[in-house]
Parts: structure tokens; sequence; C-alpha cells
């Protein structure tokens, strides 16, 4: 088992939040306020560590077979398993934006909003 935290497709009532194949939500969460956060092509949000954003999310304690086998393959190649810092200090598993990606022209900086249902809502 391992904490995962998600701030995308993922969430509650998300495209991707099937995936989790029942795991139990921890609790809604921050991240600590240190990240960049995107939107890729508004088709989903990436953390880039390096910035001074807090990002919304949710925690969920996830078995490690359902990370391999459902969540993992599931995300788009520009994502990654990283760790990240949540507010409260703890570290939590979760998908980043691959340094290989930080410059591409699909990247819209949504740093100031720090959630993606609240970006996608205004949008």
């Amino acid at each position: 088992m391992v904490l995962m935290f998600l701030n995308g497709g993922g969430m509650r009532g998300g495209p991707l939040h099937e995936q989790l194949q029942g795991a139990p939500l921890c609790c809604v969460a921050r991240s600590a306020p240190k990240y960049r956060y995107f939107s890729v092509g508004d088709r989903f949000p990436a953390m880039y560590e390096g910035g001074s954003a807090s990002v919304v999310g949710e925690v969920y304690d996830l078995p490690l077979s359902v990370l391999r086998d459902h969540l993992v393959p599931a995300e788009p190649p520009e994502l990654e398993l990283g760790v990240v810092e949540l507010a409260d200090g703890a570290a939590c598993l979760a998908t980043v934006l691959r340094s290989s990606f930080v410059d591409s022209a699909e990247l819209t900086d949504i740093s100031s909003v720090g959630d993606w249902r609240a970006y996608l809502a205004s949008r």
C-alpha cells in the first residue's frame, strides 16, 4: 500500500477515478507551496517542483498492484511517478511532469489557481 496524491482526473468524479479500483480516500489535501502547476493542453494537470504554488488534491491508500496495473498505464506520457511534499510535511507519491516536457508549448501555467477543478470551471 502507498499513499498517492491525485490532483486531476483520478480524483472523485474524474475520468480516471475508476482506475483506483475502489481504493479508499484518506483525505483532501494540499501540497506544500513549492510547485508549478500546469494545464497540459487543457487535457490534464501537471505538477513540477520549483515554484511557490500549493496544489489541491486527494490522498488515496492505494495497493501497489492497482498503481502498477491500472493507474500508471492510464497516465499520459508527459507524466511520471514522483514524490511530492504535502502541506503538513508528509511525503506522498504523485504523478508529476517529466522534465523533458517543461518547455512544451502545450503548457499553460495555472499555478495561481492551484486547483484543477476550479481551473476547468473557469474556462
